[in-house]
């Protein structure tokens, strides 16, 4: 059974196109005109064991705010259709993540129902430098977008670091790896007392 998805959103702020394949190789592809946001979004699917093609053009010149928002959005509906019924997950995730000095802790629930707790504080000097430069407060805006339109329930802390980029690249790393576990097929049936996730 193939565990893909698709999703195409487009507004009069941004367009993207993304395709997931969660039993894939970790072969992306990614282009958001954010070069930390590809960075990070890379290692979702290289961590994640994912293919994942992620195409977003935004009102960059406004800011950055809708483009990372809205690829999160979308990130999340192909997860969610690559899922389908999620028969057989294992459901349940957690890892914790280190990058140097920094330290994330990620634990996923593919419940079905959206929840982002967050708590990550930065240092004195949130901005990661680049063309243009990303916000890491934009982090959480992904985070939420994603887990809204994918129905995951998501919690994130931040142990430990000092520097910005070590910080926001633990989260994705450890999101990567949650997920991956998360997603195993391991059974036949829903893990849910429901019946449906």
């Amino acid at each position: 059974m193939s565990r893909t998805g698709d999703c195409s959103r487009a507004t009069k702020e941004t367009t993207v196109e993304v395709h997931v394949d969660l039993d894939g190789a970790g072969r992306v592809d990614v282009e958001t005109g954010i070069p930390f946001l590809d960075h990070m979004v890379d290692q979702l699917g290289r961590h994640g064991g994912f293919d994942l093609t992620v195409k977003t053009v935004g009102d960059l010149a406004v800011d950055l705010h809708h483009t990372v928002e809205d690829t999160g959005i979308a990130l999340g509906a192909a997860f969610a259709e690559a899922l389908g019924d999620k028969a057989g997950v294992r459901r349940f995730a957690s890892v914790r993540v280190p990058l140097d000095e920094a330290l994330a802790d990620v634990v996923v629930d593919l419940s079905g129902r959206p929840y982002l707790v967050y708590e990550v504080a930065f240092p004195e000097h949130p901005v990661i430098y680049g063309k243009p430069p990303f916000d890491a407060q934009l982090t959480e805006e992904l985070l939420r977008a994603f887990v809204t339109s994918a129905g995951i329930t998501l919690h994130v802390t931040r142990e430990r670091g000092r520097n910005t980029h070590h910080i926001v690249e633990s989260i994705f790393k450890g999101l990567a790896r949650a997920l991956r576990d998360a997603v195993r097929v391991e059974g036949g049936g829903i893990p849910s007392t429901k019946g449906l996730l």
